[in-house]
């Protein structure tokens, strides 16, 4: 579904199909991340014993995408959930290690897939249960980056890690709601710290607020009063294309990912863009937790690219 929306062309490669010849697609999931990460290296001409540190994480309950691909790539393993923000979350940490000089090449992971995630966090597709217009379609896909230092951008200039909003929001087929909180709190606190405004970035990506959180950003700045809203986009409101069914639009651990790796690295590369802040927002519930009645933290992190 990916492959046949508006941004199939910024997307490295297009898969033939969600199974890829595996019996489940955990399996299937954890394989196309291994792919992206082979991708990634030949791109790149890395060798895994030249990279000091292998940073990723998934959706699944023990990240085991990333757990079991770190069994193929014996790079020291840091292992990170910050749920559909796990990517920026493994970015900012590869760019800190990076400034820190931990390391001079660090690798970068994260996959998800639609039924993997369903059968986990809502209910097996096979009952066939009809989704609501807030709920959202997980994205199936994989992205992989190595960061490293160079003369060439884009690179990483600012992170800004945000703090865990809970507002109280139950509802679980409705995470727009409860993450853009996060999103603001985080988007504001960097603009705070860097001295910026919204203006000062060509585009402000975030991660999958869908069509309702979307909205509900909007409102917050626009209540405190802020101005260039146009600059806004959220990937998770754009990945799909108007005719397909996925309700509020993409989400996942992939949905930033793709979006960031493919989309927004190319509006650097040519030019449309000079500096692009990622916001990838991530709801941090669990399956029992919401069984209990619990409500939904959530996490922002922000990510300035610049060209």
């Amino acid at each position: 579904m990916e492959g046949k929306g508006p941004y199939a062309l910024d997307f490295d490669e297009i898969l033939p199909d969600d199974v890829l010849s595996q019996k489940t697609p955990e399996k299937t999931e954890r394989l196309m991340l291994e792919l992206a990460i082979e991708k990634t290296m030949q791109q790149k001409q890395t060798k895994i014993e030249d990279l000091q540190f292998f940073i990723a994480g998934d959706l699944m309950n023990q990240i085991i995408s990333a757990t079991f691909a770190a069994r193929t790539y014996a790079a020291p393993y840091l292992g990170v959930y910050g749920a559909c923000s796990t990517f920026a979350e493994a970015l900012g940490l590869g760019a800190v290690l990076l400034q820190g000089d931990f390391a001079e090449q660090v690798l970068i992971g994260t996959a998800s897939h639609y039924q993997s995630a369903e059968r986990q966090f809502r209910y097996p597709i096979e009952l066939n249960i009809q989704h609501i217009a807030s709920n959202h379609h997980t994205v199936t896909g994989a992205g992989a980056a190595i960061l490293g230092f160079s003369d060439r951008g884009p690179r990483v200039t600012h992170a800004t890690f945000g703090s865990v909003v809970d507002m109280g929001i139950k509802d679980a087929l409705d995470m727009g709601s409860a993450m853009a909180p996060a999103a603001f709190a985080t988007l504001t606190q960097h603009l705070k710290d860097t001295n910026r405004g919204l203006e000062d970035y060509d585009m402000i990506l975030t991660g999958d607020l869908g069509k309702q959180g979307r909205k509900m950003l909007r409102v917050l700045l626009t209540n405190t009063e802020y101005s260039g809203l146009e600059r806004l986009q959220d990937g998770g409101s754009q990945i799909y294309g108007d005719g397909q069914k996925t309700g509020a639009g993409g989400s996942g651990a992939a949905c930033i990912a793709v979006m960031t790796l493919g989309y927004g690295l190319n509006m650097l590369k040519s030019s449309k863009a000079q500096r692009i802040l990622i916001v990838a927002t991530g709801a941090l519930q669990s399956p029992t937790s919401v069984l209990q009645g619990d409500s939904i933290p959530c996490i922002a992190h922000a990510i300035a690219l610049e060209a």
